[in-house]
């Protein structure tokens, strides 16, 4: 089973920089938590992340839910330059509400001359009939609330022109 959430806005940048800035920038600025889903604290086996098949582990703050460390994998599934990312989240290390892997996408494309219309998508996948009306609902009020809290950080990363830390 699946159930997708989706939220578009702009951003006021160049379409690199709304492109490359969700994903190759430091996550732990990205995700820093919030309600149930803790801080990112840092990422570690990421030298390929960033490219098609890279992946990285995700490590997380301690929180009600998970002792803290390790907390799943990240892979790039596919990178259209400057248009598209689709990522996946899977191998959880901690409580995933019955999820058994989450699928990402960040759309881009340039409106006029730093004006980016920016869709931002996740496809959670499961197969537990019994947990679908709580995971409908986590997906559709709880996640898309983290999606915008999310879509914040990484404005202001493109605001202050955060670095690249992956190619």
């Amino acid at each position: 089973m699946q159930i997708t959430t989706s939220i578009t806005t702009v951003f006021n940048c160049t379409l690199e920089r709304a492109f490359k800035s969700p994903m190759l920038c430091d996550v732990a600025l990205v995700h820093t938590g919030y309600g149930v889903t803790p801080k990112v604290t840092h990422c570690s086996e990421a030298a390929t992340w960033g490219q098609p098949g890279g992946s990285k582990i995700v490590h997380m703050e301690k929180s009600l839910f998970f002792k803290g460390g390790a907390s799943s994998t990240d892979k790039v599934l596919e990178r259209i330059e400057n248009k598209y990312w689709k990522i996946e989240i899977c191998d959880f290390k901690m409580w995933s509400f019955g999820f058994e892997k989450f699928q990402g996408e960040w759309f881009t494309k340039q409106l006029e001359e730093g004006k980016i219309e920016i869709v931002y998508k996740y496809t959670m996948f499961s197969n537990s009939p019994l947990l679908y009306p709580f995971q409908w609902l986590f997906t559709k009020i709880i996640w898309r609330n983290y999606m915008q809290h999310v879509l914040e950080n990484i404005r202001h990363l493109i605001k202050e022109k955060a670095p690249y830390l992956y190619n």
